[in-house]
């Protein structure tokens, strides 16, 4: 993919501390200065946030990090503002492009978000949602909006025997609700819900280019399968175990490749038209089936969610 011509301003990561988002950050910071962007690095604060910023600056980046737990929607707004005043006052250069990398896999889907809400819902979409939403205006065109995505969307039979469950699609305000006390769940529940916080991350690329302005791309970017990886440290230890064997398999993706891919869409020249929630696996544009694509559903959860970050009661 050929490199970038165009000024790569700043770009925003979230989730720069860990697996594909450390390494696509430290991509972006290694590359030649007239390709290089300044960083915004969102994450929870602490030492592994300052290393990683260190070293992006070691590497010649500019760079500030903000602190942000994206299970509280307060600390998402703070880090908003935070990356806005950064941008006002020319700390660093004009926002071009956005990230959407944290994730998390729940293990229990009883577990709620500071806000209330079912916690991965609430941490893959809806903080997201949130940070997007208060950064939009703050954008200069052209720029980029990448959301990372999963194929555990629709999951096949093969990972569905890993454990890998496809996404199970319920009203947006049901997504949120976190499990009732008395309801038994299990791994399986935790796995549903995760496919279905990422099928919901396409259903919102789709309607935020549709709202959001012409100079704008959005895109979806899935990294491809990587078994063993933080993301399922709450599996059985049976399914760890198994997943940590399936790595070593000849074709599995690994943050080492895909890293580099994801800040080559964020800001490589020959991916510049990325629209309309384009599907990128890795370093292939792949088409979705049909139910990836429903304007009333998008529609839907785009009222919901405005909902949900606003307080009020859908």
């Amino acid at each position: 993919m050929a490199t970038s011509t165009t000024d790569p301003g700043t770009v925003l990561i979230t989730g720069p501390t860990g697996g594909l988002g450390r390494v696509a950050t430290a991509a972006m910071a290694g590359r030649p200065s007239a390709q290089r962007p300044d960083l915004l690095l969102v994450g929870r604060p602490g030492q592994n946030l300052d290393q990683v910023a260190a070293e992006a600056r070691a590497a010649g980046a500019t760079v500030a990090e903000i602190g942000c737990d994206l299970a509280r929607l307060a600390d998402v707004r703070a880090a908003a503002a935070t990356a806005r005043d950064q941008l006002a006052k020319g700390k660093v250069r004009p926002l071009r492009g956005l990230v959407a990398n944290a994730g998390l896999f729940s293990g229990d889907i009883h577990r709620a978000s500071a806000d209330g809400y079912e916690l991965t819902f609430a941490v893959n979409y809806l903080a997201h949602a949130q940070l997007i939403g208060d950064l939009l205006p703050a954008f200069a065109e052209p720029a980029r909006i990448v959301l990372v995505g999963s194929d555990t969307y629709r999951a096949g039979r093969v990972k569905q025997l890993m454990g890998v469950q496809p996404a199970r699609w319920r009203d947006p305000v049901e997504l949120a609700r976190p499990a009732p006390a008395g309801r038994r769940t299990g791994f399986r529940d935790a796995a549903i819900a995760y496919a279905t916080s990422k099928l919901a991350v396409l259903y919102y690329a789709h309607e935020l280019q549709r709202r959001a302005g012409a100079g704008i791309g959005v895109s979806v970017f899935e990294p491809g399968w990587m078994p063993g990886t933080g993301l399922g440290r709450e599996a059985a230890p049976a399914l760890q175990a198994l997943a940590r064997g399936l790595q070593r398999l000849p074709g599995m993706a690994s943050p080492a490749r895909s890293g580099p891919a994801l800040a080559s869409i964020v800001l490589d020249d020959g991916w510049a038209g990325l629209r309309d929630g384009a599907y990128v696996v890795v370093d292939k544009v792949d088409p979705q089936p049909a139910f990836a694509h429903d304007r009333d559903r998008e529609q839907r959860l785009w009222t919901v969610t405005r909902q949900l970050l606003s307080g009020e009661q859908p």
